[in-house]
């Protein structure tokens, strides 16, 4: 089933910011957003992620099937590495988290509190998350922040995995993850003019 977003519109702070994107993720593809810092791509990621309600235009196709990773790792820090993917495991209802701490190196930290953890391995446990979660369409906001070469690739490999699986990805990022299923989406075109929303003047 394909997620698809039509004539999508949404605001930051009262502003529009992007306005008509219009796009189709199908399974075992990623879509990679591009555009200058400032332009939106966040805002429009949890729009669509259904984090923050959009203008206009619609979205189909998430209802239940998304996991979205931001700019938040989303972890306890007095719990765990282990722990902590269990919460996740049994919050969407799964149990198997042995796959993730493979994936993204976790299985010697497995027993070390997340608070006591380097900035790049949080980041690796928090996007671990998003293979506890058993949905098939991943939301991700600039994933590779904090990550080294190494850990970049392993997170790659990770999404390359998810696609085969039949699964599929809608991130921003400047990194080029060697992806050759990814298209590239550049906002620029989508950018709105500088004007408030209607709506807030009923707050005035």
């Amino acid at each position: 089933m394909n997620l698809t977003v039509r004539d999508l519109a949404v605001t930051r702070g009262g502003i529009a910011i992007l306005e008509g994107v219009s796009f189709d993720l199908s399974p075992r593809e990623a879509l990679v957003l591009r555009g200058p810092n400032g332009i939106g791509k966040t805002t429009l990621l949890r729009s669509v992620a259904g984090l923050q309600p959009a203008e206009a235009g619609t979205v189909t196709g998430a209802e239940d099937r998304i996991a979205h990773a931001g700019h938040s790792d989303g972890l306890k820090a007095m719990l765990s590495v282990t722990e902590n993917l269990r919460f996740w495991a049994s919050v969407f209802g799964t149990s198997d988290i042995e796959p993730a701490l493979a994936a993204f190196d976790l299985l010697e930290l497995r027993d070390r509190m997340a608070g006591t953890l380097s900035a790049g391995q949080k980041r690796r446990l928090g996007l671990a998350r998003l293979m506890v979660t058993g949905r098939p369409i991943w939301v991700l906001d600039e994933p590779t922040v904090s990550l080294d070469a190494a850990s970049v690739a392993l997170f790659a490999e990770a999404v390359r995995a998810h696609l085969a699986r039949g699964g599929s990805a809608l991130m921003a990022t400047h990194i080029d993850l060697g992806l050759a299923e990814a298209r590239v989406l550049d906002l620029t075109p989508f950018k709105a003019g500088p004007r408030a929303r209607a709506m807030d003047e009923a707050f005035l």
